[in-house]
């Protein structure tokens, strides 16, 4: 196998500009238009902010002295934090997405040039940035499973290259990235065994093994408020993880329909499967998905069975690779020459193809919202301007002094988390909070259960708080004549 020549080279890292020119330059307008939110934006810039300055990551976006290592196991995030040493805003973490995200296509362009050519290998880089669930990614903005997309890309090139103890390393540092990463290294670990690489497999199971149960059997519940992990949502396996575990090793039939019982967890296996012609179903790498797969279609929560979030980029690097590894087999069972099987170009140009046509035509008449292909606001120029909300927002945010205590509505929280100690809506303490701004228009998303518009509304008035400014696009900005407490200042100091 030849190494790629620097003309190669260089022709793949232009793709990669181009794309990170695109995905940056729709992260910055979501940014600066007031789309980005408290969650997860504003709470990764407080966690990596505090870092930067050498502190627990404390996020009072999540509540009063909210220790972010008590909700998930990601101190991976830590080295993010020298990013802040040269500029500090929330839009180096976007910036830092971009560049994680679009580091993929590296070793899908080295594995696939390989398995076919030098032009498969760029169309198969080039699809893979372009599809949905990179484009969903960036429109979420920052999340840790960042980290886990390049780094599953590299752990395939590893073991395909036959160097699985660089498989074993790489998937050790996805321990780092989410607790129940330890769930995916079991799986690799299955493929090395697979692979007949008998010490690495057991190595890497047992770290695996030890990673799940350190992150959330001890790192989270020692962080956390109430003492436990809180997000067991798998009621329908069992009401605990040993319990789960008995029914899914005894009764794994019983499982199954649950993988396919909501109209969302059929459209997420279909966006996923079938552009890509099922393909990753023969291959042996769709195993290192299946954990990060079955914990979204078993879960209790509706939220992770969608389209429109980050979770999908790292289970696309594995079905992308997983359905040329099967062209690959095909290939060699029919043995054309390597860079005549049509399948294989085909493939990648129909996802790029699709990529096109569904920000082309995918739109929201009236209202900005989420959906599979959020580029077309940006490659049509809607996002380029600037709305009248999003100049409301930033109204109300100039008058936030330095230093407050303030609960934010979730769309102005990012733009406030290096200047101020920034709350949602009823997640701060009631005798610190001296500041508001409440968004009349919606209700907030936030996984802390902030308090609705008409509950923040009498809360200020039963804290006596005066209006600052009024229904200005929906976006009220209420002050009290309380001074900025002590942990309030020093928190931004």
């Amino acid at each position: 196998m030849t190494r790629p020549a620097v003309r190669e080279m260089l022709a793949l890292f232009a793709v990669m500009a181009g794309f990170a020119a695109l995905y940056l330059a729709h992260s910055l307008l979501r940014f600066r238009n007031f789309e980005a939110r408290g969650y997860d934006l504003g709470i990764f810039d407080q966690a990596v902010r505090r870092y930067a300055e050498f502190e627990a990551p404390l996020v009072p976006i999540k509540g009063e002295n909210f220790h972010l290592l008590g909700d998930h196991f990601h101190p991976i995030i830590a080295v993010l934090a020298p990013l802040y040493w040269l500029w500090g805003d929330p839009r180096v973490l976007n910036i830092a997405l971009v560049v994680l995200l679009v580091s993929a296509a590296v070793p899908i362009f080295l594995l696939v040039r390989g398995w076919f050519s030098f032009r498969i290998g760029i169309l198969a880089a080039a699809a893979l940035l372009a599809w949905w669930p990179f484009q969903v990614f960036i429109d979420w903005d920052f999340h840790e499973i960042a980290f886990a997309v390049p780094i599953l890309g590299w752990v395939i090139w590893a073991v395909e290259r036959r160097r699985p103890w660089i498989a074993v390393v790489l998937s050790a540092v996805l321990l780092l990235v989410r607790e129940d990463m330890g769930a995916t290294c079991i799986a690799i670990a299955a493929v090395l065994l697979m692979r007949r690489h008998w010490l690495p497999a057991a190595v890497l199971g047992a770290a695996g093994l030890t990673g799940l149960w350190v992150a959330v059997g001890l790192v989270i519940p020692h962080f956390a408020a109430d003492g436990e992990f809180s997000y067991w949502h798998y009621s329908a396996l069992g009401p605990s993880a040993g319990a789960a575990a008995v029914f899914l090793l005894t009764q794994p039939w019983n499982a199954l329909p649950v993988l396919v019982d909501h109209p969302l967890k059929i459209a997420l296996l279909t966006a996923h499967l079938l552009p890509l012609w099922l393909l990753p179903l023969a291959s042996p790498y769709t195993l290192i998905a299946l954990p990060m797969l079955l914990s979204r279609l078993l879960n209790d929560r509706l939220t992770v069975w969608g389209l429109v979030y980050h979770y999908d980029a790292p289970i696309a690097v594995i079905f992308v690779l997983a359905a040329f590894d099967t062209l690959r087999r095909i290939r060699n069972r029919l043995r054309p020459r390597r860079d005549s099987f049509r399948p294989a170009a085909v493939l990648p140009m129909s996802l790029i193809a699709l990529s096109l046509v569904g920000g082309a035509v995918m739109q929201v008449a009236t209202e900005r919202e989420h959906h599979i292909f959020p580029l077309h606001w940006t490659y049509t120029g809607q996002n380029w301007q600037f709305p009248d909300r999003a100049q409301a927002h930033q109204r109300a945010v100039d008058l936030i002094p330095d230093g407050a205590c303030v609960e934010a509505a979730d769309t102005a929280a990012p733009h406030l988390t290096g200047r101020a100690y920034v709350g949602l809506a009823g997640t701060l303490d009631d005798q610190r909070v001296n500041w508001l701004i409440i968004d009349s228009w919606a209700d907030e998303l936030g996984g802390s259960d902030p308090l609705t518009p008409e509950e923040a509304f009498a809360r200020a008035e039963r804290l006596g708080f005066d209006t600052v400014t009024a229904d200005d696009y929906g976006l009220w900005v209420l002050h009290r004549g309380v001074p900025p407490d002590r942990t309030c200042v020093e928190y931004v100091d």
